[in-house]
């Protein structure tokens, strides 16, 4: 059945960095677009960055020149670089694909706060 695992949230301070990152199963990764979602308290889920299966990115207006998306098909991860962090960036974290549905990761809360 498709699995989808994030890891490496936590609290980070202001203008830190974290590196969270979601490890795929029972389909073939290579082959699916991939994006990252997050969800505030209170908030809509909303689309942070995607990745298609040929490596071209795309990027939610609020994350451009601070988030980088990457994928890693040998090992069937994806990845989210997060530099420059802000307080407003904390969310619970979610990883996506589509396979005639959709499918959710269970989530990774990131803080950032001093």
């Amino acid at each position: 059945q498709v699995q989808l695992v994030e890891s490496g949230g936590g609290l980070v301070q202001p203008g830190g960095s974290l590196r969270v990152s979601c490890a795929a199963s029972g389909f073939t990764f290579s082959m699916y677009y991939m994006a990252w979602y997050r969800q505030g308290p209170g908030n809509q889920r909303d689309r942070v960055a995607g990745i298609s299966s040929g490596g071209r990115t795309t990027y939610a207006d609020s994350v451009k020149g601070r988030f980088t998306i990457s994928r890693d098909n040998a090992k069937n991860t994806v990845y989210l670089q997060m530099n420059s962090l802000k307080p407003e960036d904390t969310s619970v974290y979610y990883c996506y694909v589509w396979l005639a549905r959709d499918y959710w990761g269970q989530g990774t809360q990131v803080t950032v706060s001093s």
